[in-house]
């Protein structure tokens, strides 16, 4: 199958790798990596590809042959829950130890997985496919079904693995040709969002990335609570913690600089959200004022409702104002940054975030270019 890959130029190709992380194999062909050589491999495994791709190695006319279910000897799908498309995010794994070159080996291997997973009570192969060493793509679950690839993420992603590679090596370049032809396919055929994002970085940061010296940490800051601005008592969907993401939002209209105006506007933006728009509640889990003070909005369990598809997993924070042409003061700025650190340090945030901009994840003006341009030099930003 041909598949054009003009149209696919333009997006951004950030390979990103999430290794998931099993116990002893079940099956004792299937060779045991140690963490340490994972970590360089994948750290090779990522700089090679990213090489290939620069230097345009790889084909703009892209053809991948489909290994359906019933010919690698899949067994019946015990999945249930429906994928709803086209996604808007993509993530693509490394499983070690799979390495497969032709069709007969790459099938005795997916059938071995899927078994390890179903006997670890996963209901079916955790990707929706997988890309083998022979440049085939073989069916896991498919386009339909949410894959178990990652809790919090599969069902708004399409995960696609590779079959592991050898250590300090890349895919070979007919997988890499078969996995461009793969998502070019998914995005013309309405499976994967064009303006798709491929989130952070979930089991495999650490490999990939030198560790660094953890940030001392700090006191949380004070957060004015829920019965000291007056709220009204709602009831919203409890979150998935940690939370993957911080997205930083702006209220827009008007701000605040005085704790008796701040809690004033806070009551009024929960108005807003629950008499105009329906909502359960305010929605943002926590608000920041220019006066440096940070506001309880649904808080650290439950969801807000103002981001489409990551209010389940992702930690809202809005800055109070519009900050399309000035940012919000240097009280409010460090009130926010300790926030985040703070929600780390409590584990309701997980330690490998990814911090974004609404805009990011929303076709939004939030959260104003000023301070957009502020997020973007903080820890963990992610475009």
């Amino acid at each position: 199958m041909s598949v054009s890959w003009d149209h696919l130029r333009m997006l951004p190709w950030l390979l990103v790798f999430s290794t998931l992380v099993l116990p002893v194999w079940g099956v004792s062909s299937w060779d045991k990596l140690q963490t340490d050589q994972i970590s360089e491999g994948l750290q090779q495994l990522l700089g090679n590809i990213s090489q290939l791709l620069e230097k345009g190695k790889l084909g703009l006319d892209d053809i991948f042959i489909m290994v359906s279910r019933k010919e690698w000897g899949a067994e019946a799908i015990g999945c249930s829950s429906k994928l709803s498309r086209p996604v808007n995010a993509l993530v693509i794994h490394h499983v070690p130890g799979l390495e497969c070159h032709n069709q007969t080996i790459c099938s005795w291997r997916l059938r071995e997985l899927q078994a390890y997973h179903i006997r670890n009570r996963w209901c079916d192969v955790a990707y929706n496919f997988l890309v083998g060493d022979d440049g085939r793509v073989y069916e896991g679950v498919g386009w339909s079904i949410q894959g178990s690839h990652n809790q919090g993420y599969s069902n708004i992603s399409l995960g696609i693995a590779f079959f592991g590679s050898q250590e300090g090596h890349s895919p070979s370049p007919v997988a890499l040709s078969a996995m461009k032809g793969l998502i070019s396919h998914a995005v013309k055929k309405g499976h994967l969002s064009p303006k798709y994002i491929q989130p952070l970085l979930v089991e495999s940061e650490n490999c990939l990335v030198p560790p660094k010296n953890e940030r001392q940490k700090k006191a949380c800051p004070h957060i004015v609570p829920r019965s000291a601005w007056g709220a009204r008592e709602s009831h919203c969907s409890k979150m998935i913690l940690p939370a993957k993401y911080a997205i930083i939002l702006h209220s827009a209209g008007r701000t605040c600089s005085q704790p008796d105006e701040c809690r004033l506007l806070v009551r009024d933006l929960q108005s807003f959200f629950l008499d105009r728009l329906h909502t359960c509640d305010i929605g943002y889990n926590f608000l920041v004022g220019q006066d440096g003070g940070v506001y309880e909005g649904v808080g650290w369990n439950s969801q807000g409702s103002h981001l489409e598809d990551y209010s389940d997993i992702a930690l809202s924070i809005t800055f109070m104002g519009i900050f399309t042409g000035s940012p919000p003061n240097a009280a409010a700025l460090e009130a926010a940054q300790n926030l985040i650190q703070c929600a780390v340090n409590k584990g309701y945030l997980a330690s490998n975030y990814l911090l974004m901009g609404h805009s990011d994840v929303s076709n939004t003006l939030s959260p104003g270019q000023a301070l957009y341009n502020i997020i973007k030099t903080w820890p963990h930003f992610k475009h």
